[in-house]
C-alpha cells in the first residue's frame, strides 16, 4: 500500500432554513475525467439561491424551469395500466427525429401501490412487480409515448447505461423461487432496448451474478462490465467486474454469457477503514466467484480462499470516466459492522495500473446524522461538474459540485409524504442529462415523480 498526501478542502454548503449541509474533503477535480470543459472559476459557485415553488413540488434556482413528464399512478400512454411506483435509477438516450428516450428503473417489492403491469413477452416472473418503463419525449419535452419496457422483475434499483445505448437494469435483492410469493429466482441484471423493448425482452442475465446489485458501468474500450453490490447488513457489499466472452458485441452480446470475478485490495478487508482521501491502493486484484448464481450461499458469504475478499457497506452509484471506473460508498458506520464511520465516499479504480484511490469524502467530521451525507445516484452534467442525489434524513437535495470541490444547492424537493408535524420528503434519483446536455432529468422516489429540467445550464 502506498499513500500520497491530499489536499483536504472543507467546503459546506448550507440552503434555506432546513438547514441541509454536505461538505466534501479531497481531490474532486479527479471525478470529471473525460467531460466537457468547465467555466472558468470565479470563486462564485452554482446558479444561485433556491426559489419556492408556489406549486410545491420543485425548488429551483432562478431562471430554471420544470415539466413534470410522469407521476406514478397516472394512465400509462400505451393503455397497459397504471404508471408504476417507486422511481429510481434513469438513463436518457438519443433517439430519431431530435427525441430522447428515457428508461426509468422501479424499485418496486411486494407491497407496491402500482405494480408493473405485466404485458406478453417483457415479463420475467408474473409474480414479480417491479421493472422498468421507457418514455419517448419530443425536442420540447413533451411526452409522446409511455410503455413498459420489462416486468417481472423486483426492486429494480439503478443500473447503467451501454455503449451500444441500451439500459441495464439491476434487481437489488436476492430472493428465490418460493420466497415471498416469488416463481422465480432474483437477484439479476436484465438488458433493456430504450427505443425497442421487445428487442430484449425479459431474460436475465446469469452469468453476470446473483446478488443485490445497485450499478453498473462499462468500460467502453475493453467491454468490461463493473458492478457494484448494495448490502448494508454485514457482510457488506462487494465490488465486480464482469469479462464477457463477447465484449462491445452490441445488443444481446452479453447473454452469450462471461466471468465474474470480485475485488480484492491486499490487507484491505474493509474499504471503510481508509479515510485519508487521495490514499492510493495498489496491487489490487480480481478473484473469480465460486458460485455466481448464489445457489446455496450468497457470494458475499462465499469462501474466497486465502486472503479473503474486500468488502465496502452500502456501495451505490458507478459511472465510467476517462480511463477509470468511480463508485460510491453511501456510508459506513461501526454500529453496524464496519472498521469505520464515514458519510460516503467516491473511490477511483484505474484498470490499467491495478491501483484504486479514495477520491473524495462526504459529510461533516462530527455528528453521523446531520442532513448531507449519504450521496446516492450521480452524474456528471453536460457541462462540467458533478450532480449528486441525496438520500439521508430531513429535506432532500440535489447537490452540485464544480471541478474545484465547491457545492451548490441545485434542486429541493417539496412533496411532502409524512405530516405537518413531522414531514418527510422522498429522495431523489436516477439522475441523468439529455444527450445534448440541456436538460437534467430527474426522478423523486415517493410519490414517484419524473421532472425535465431546462434553464442556462452553461450559464
Amino acid at each position: 500500500m502506498s499513500s500520497s498526501s491530499a489536499t483536504r478542502r472543507q467546503l459546506l454548503a448550507r440552503t434555506g432554513a432546513l438547514g441541509a449541509s454536505i461538505a466534501f474533503a479531497g481531490s474532486v477535480s479527479e471525478l470529471f475525467a473525460g467531460t466537457a470543459s468547465a467555466a472558468p472559476h470565479t470563486g462564485d459557485a452554482g446558479y444561485g439561491a433556491l426559489v419556492a415553488d408556489p406549486d410545491g413540488l420543485l425548488d429551483l434556482p432562478a431562471g430554471f424551469r420544470y415539466r413534470v413528464l410522469s407521476r406514478e399512478g397516472g394512465p400509462l400512454r400505451s393503455g397497459e395500466g397504471a404508471v408504476p411506483s417507486s422511481f429510481d435509477g434513469m438513463a436518457a438516450f438519443p433517439g430519431r427525429g431530435g427525441r430522447t428516450h428515457l428508461v426509468r428503473n422501479h424499485e418496486n417489492r411486494q407491497n407496491a401501490r402500482h405494480r408493473v403491469p405485466v404485458v406478453d413477452g417483457l415479463t420475467y416472473d408474473p409474480q414479480a412487480p417491479g421493472g422498468c418503463t421507457a418514455l419517448t419525449l419530443d425536442g420540447r419535452h413533451r411526452v409522446l409515448d409511455e410503455r413498459v419496457a420489462i416486468a417481472g422483475t423486483s426492486t429494480n434499483c439503478a443500473g447503467g447505461p451501454t455503449p451500444w445505448h441500451t439500459w441495464l437494469t439491476c434487481e437489488e435483492t436476492e430472493y428465490k423461487a418460493g420466497e415471498e410469493g416469488y416463481a422465480k429466482d432474483h437477484g439479476f441484471i436484465f438488458e433493456v432496448d430504450p427505443s425497442d423493448p421487445r428487442r430484449t425482452g425479459a431474460h436475465p442475465l446469469t452469468a453476470m451474478g446473483r446478488f443485490q446489485h445497485e450499478a453498473v458501468a462499462v468500460d467502453p474500450r475493453s467491454g468490461v462490465v463493473y458492478e457494484t453490490e448494495d448490502a448494508f447488513q454485514h457482510p457488506f457489499g462487494l465490488f465486480y467486474r464482469f469479462l464477457p466472452e463477447r465484449p462491445l458485441g452490441g445488443r444481446g452480446s452479453l447473454r452469450a454469457g462471461g466471468r465474474l470475478e470480485a475485488m480484492r485490495v491486499p490487507g484491505v478487508p474493509d474499504l471503510s477503514a481508509v479515510t485519508e482521501p487521495g490514499t492510493h491502493l495498489d496491487g489490487v486484484e480480481w478473484v473469480p466467484v465460486p458460485d455466481p448464481l448464489a445457489r446455496h450461499t450468497p457470494i458475499r458469504h462465499q469462501d474466497f480462499g486465502r486472503g479473503g475478499i474486500t468488502h465496502a457497506q452500502k456501495l451505490e452509484g458507478c459511472y465510467w470516466g476517462g480511463s477509470c471506473v468511480y463508485f460510491v460508498s453511501s456510508f459506513a458506520r461501526r454500529g453496524e459492522g464496519s472498521a469505520g464511520d464515514h458519510y460516503g465516499q467516491v473511490w477511483k479504480y484505474h484498470p490499467g495500473r491495478r491501483r484504486l484511490t479514495l477520491v473524495v469524502v462526504f459529510g461533516p467530521d462530527t455528528d453521523i446524522q446531520l442532513p448531507g451525507e449519504s450521496p446516492d445516484n450521480i452524474c456528471l452534467a453536460a457541462g462540467g461538474g458533478l450532480m449528486v442525489c441525496e438520500d439521508g434524513g430531513g429535506a432532500q437535495h440535489v447537490y452540485g459540485v464544480t471541478r474545484h470541490g465547491e457545492v451548490y444547492p441545485m434542486a429541493r424537493g417539496r412533496q411532502n409524504i409524512g405530516t405537518d408535524d413531522e414531514p418527510e420528503w422522498g429522495e431523489f434519483a436516477g439522475i441523468t442529462f439529455s444527450p445534448d446536455g440541456d436538460t437534467m432529468y430527474v426522478n423523486c422516489y415517493s410519490p414517484g415523480t419524473t421532472f425535465a429540467i431546462t434553464g442556462p445550464w452553461h450559464r
